[in-house]
């Protein structure tokens, strides 16, 4: 049995004095302190949080997992679960057709350990002209018996996938991922608002905005475009809308903005990280293509004095939580929200990880005042150490 007090953070509220005790792989008990009168908990001025949740993320710890090897993969999981983050979706970008077979495959050995939640495939139905730090060459118009290949190589590992509504064939491979239980996103395209709005009439599930934002045109007044239809639909509670709210890909008051129109529970904060978060600056791959890293912003590789795109992010989802509690201005409980509870629903996780209660799995982090990790459990193993103090036989 172990007893961790401090202030407690749930779906609904904030226990100032808390007590979250677990046992094994599993939360047995969360209350006020004052309700173990059978042995002492030392008090503590540690924030306790569930777990993140992260179900776009590309990489870290210096490995990708479109490109990376078996050995190297499991430090980009590494990487994140030390940083707070408990479950994640393993993110691949466009490619030919053997090399999203092939990664599949690697990533799915991953996911039958338990080590990820699955596999999120973001392309290759994209639109060209929003492809991002995606490679143009390897996006193709929607094949449906492309993807059948990709989810036969997961063995049940593909969770999530990202596609242009405009693509070729999209009720067919709607089709395929209902049946694959698939969560479709919409996300790196030109499509026009009214395009975007039938194509989520046709899309059944849990669905979301990939990166909303971000690989799209712009809300415009004239030109409401995706962002316009995603909001909508959000605001109806028929999607959940991907937030980078890392102060590169967003500014704090788009993230601030977007939780006053649809609330926590419409949204999902993402790391979108690459292989380069939690590292130094210096030239990585993202895929097939080069990115280079400055001042901790990541984009593509490119000669002369313009900007190439930007090629994922380097923050974690707790990054994300706590730049949105100091800058954004959300209320802690919801920033926990939009970074756990909101995206284990949204993979159907909703009854094992995403919150504090009795009966979940064991996926805690400890933080300091400034929701800086100090520990980390998950499924009840200590993966960055918690003091002997909170640890009761």
């Amino acid at each position: 049995m172990t007893l961790l007090r401090g202030r407690v953070v749930l779906v609904d509220g904030v226990l100032e004095d808390g007590v979250v005790e677990f046992e094994d792989d599993r939360i047995v008990r969360v209350g006020p302190a004052r309700e173990w009168t059978d042995i002492a908990v030392p008090p503590s001025s540690s924030t306790i949080l569930p777990g993140m949740v992260d179900v776009h993320c590309h990489g870290g710890g210096g490995a990708g997992f479109p490109d990376a090897t078996a050995d190297a993969v499991d430090a980009a999981v590494a990487h994140h679960v030390c940083s707070g983050t408990t479950t994640m979706l393993a993110s691949l970008v466009s490619a030919p057709r053997e090399v999203l077979v092939d990664r599949t495959t690697l990533l799915s050995d991953l996911w039958r350990r338990g080590d990820i939640a699955g596999i999120h495939l973001e392309g290759p139905f994209l639109a060209r002209s929003r492809c991002g730090a995606q490679d143009p060459a390897a996006i193709v118009p929607g094949d449906p018996s492309l993807l059948d290949a990709v989810v036969a190589a997961g063995g049940g590992a593909v969770r999530s996938m990202t596609l242009a509504p405009e693509t070729a064939n999209l009720d067919a491979l709607a089709r395929v991922m209902a049946e694959n239980d698939i969560r479709p996103s919409v996300g790196h395209t030109d499509a026009d608002a009214a395009t975007v709005t039938a194509a989520l009439a046709r899309l059944t599930g849990r669905v979301s905005a990939t990166h909303l934002f971000n690989g799209m045109p712009p809300l415009h007044h004239r030109a409401p475009g995706p962002v316009a239809a995603c909001l909508a639909a959000a605001g109806r509670g028929e999607m959940v809308l991907e937030l980078i709210g890392d102060g590169v890909h967003l500014d704090a008051w788009t993230v601030a903005m977007v939780v006053d129109l649809v609330g926590p529970d419409g949204v999902v904060f993402v790391s979108d990280a690459m292989a380069a978060a939690g590292m130094r600056d210096g030239p990585y791959r993202l895929g097939s293509l080069d990115v280079t890293v400055a001042d901790g912003v990541a984009r593509l590789t490119q000669d002369g004095d313009e900007p190439g795109a930007i090629a994922g992010g380097t923050s974690t989802v707790l990054d994300i939580v706590r730049r949105a509690v100091t800058e954004s201005g959300v209320d802690l409980v919801s920033a926990v929200r939009m970074g756990a509870t909101t995206p284990a629903r949204f993979l159907g996780l909703q009854d094992t990880v995403g919150r504090l209660a009795a009966g979940m799995r064991a996926d805690i982090v400890i933080t300091d005042t400034d929701l800086t990790v100090t520990s980390v459990v998950r499924r009840g193993r200590v993966e960055v150490g918690v003091p002997d103090g909170d640890r009761h036989p």
